[in-house]
């Protein structure tokens, strides 16, 4: 069992794994703190590549960056966690990584929209919140 701490290397993100990681002690549960690149933003990265270099991208290349994103969200815990980069819809990916690793929480942000808003616009946090099988923990921006 862990917590499993969603972050997308904003500033918030740092908020949301101190969050994570107080519910992480207080469980005595190990952290892991996810960070996932959208398929879209993955396709930039390669394009982007390609008509630089004249080569594709691995996608472990890419892992490797939101891993990256994911550990620079984490660097103020006392304690290291687990993190991890993954490719995918973030959404979906958060939870099989949640599901796979028997996470007690998710811990993810979140801001506030107006009932338009919510009704227009994506939101990820809001995905999660329906399609999640545990308990989601929502930190919302100042």
């Amino acid at each position: 069992m862990c917590i499993v701490a969603a972050v997308d290397g904003a500033e918030h993100a740092e908020r949301i794994a101190r969050e994570a990681a107080a519910l992480a002690a207080a469980f005595d549960l190990e952290l892991h703190v996810v960070n996932v690149l959208t398929r879209s933003r993955f396709v930039e990265i390669e394009h982007g590549s390609y008509e630089k270099r004249g080569e594709t991208v691995p996608v472990e290349r890419v892992r490797n960056s939101a891993q990256e994103i994911a550990e620079r969200s984490a660097t103020s815990l006392s304690t290291p966690p687990t993190c991890v980069g993954l490719v995918g819809d973030i959404a979906t990916e958060t939870l099989e990584y949640a599901d796979e690793h028997d996470a007690r929480y998710v811990v993810v942000g979140g801001r506030r929209r107006s009932p338009v808003g919510k009704a227009i616009f994506d939101s990820v946090t809001q995905d999660i919140l329906l399609r999640a099988e545990r308990p989601v923990v929502t930190v919302m921006r100042d």
